[in-house]
């Protein structure tokens, strides 16, 4: 196989990925993008919008609107961190509340894309994509994260 294809596919998952999560979302008002930043916020606890960015691999400008969304909802706040020129973004209480609504249409919007997929795939699927992003970006491990949450 081309490697051309590959990363083409891949890619193609990914869009594809995001426009089913954006279906799954939009009856609650939310989108991929915001998604993002509330799983991190709640995985990770309170970050500054930097470190958002640089987990989540987006540029400044689109975090800068996602965040600005996400407080406007009420989701998100900004709080001052110990030294007072960093800001922290952290989950309000109503973000908490819907959070559960959030993540049962997540989990079954998951569960229908992968029930073609075996439990032996899946974890596969599962080791190599972890893997190969702790490769490319050691700091953004999802295993650490599924450790953690276990």
């Amino acid at each position: 196989m081309q490697n051309h294809q590959l990363f083409h596919s891949i890619h193609q998952l990914s869009r594809q990925l995001t426009k089913h999560i954006n279906e799954a979302l939009q009856p609650l008002g939310l989108y991929s993008a915001q998604w993002s930043v509330i799983y991190v916020l709640k995985t990770r606890g309170s970050l500054t919008q930097t470190e958002l960015c640089e987990y989540l691999a987006v540029e400044a400008p689109p975090m800068t609107r996602s965040i600005q969304r996400l407080v406007k909802q009420g989701y998100v706040r900004k709080v001052s961190g110990e030294d007072k020129r960093t800001k922290l973004i952290q989950l309000t209480d109503e973000a908490l509340t819907e959070y559960p609504k959030w993540e049962e249409a997540i989990v079954n919007m998951h569960d229908n894309l992968l029930k073609g997929f075996s439990q032996s795939s899946q974890n596969a699927l599962y080791i190599l994509v972890s893997d190969w992003l702790h490769q490319l970006h050691p700091q953004t491990s999802m295993r650490e994260e599924k450790d953690i949450n276990e």
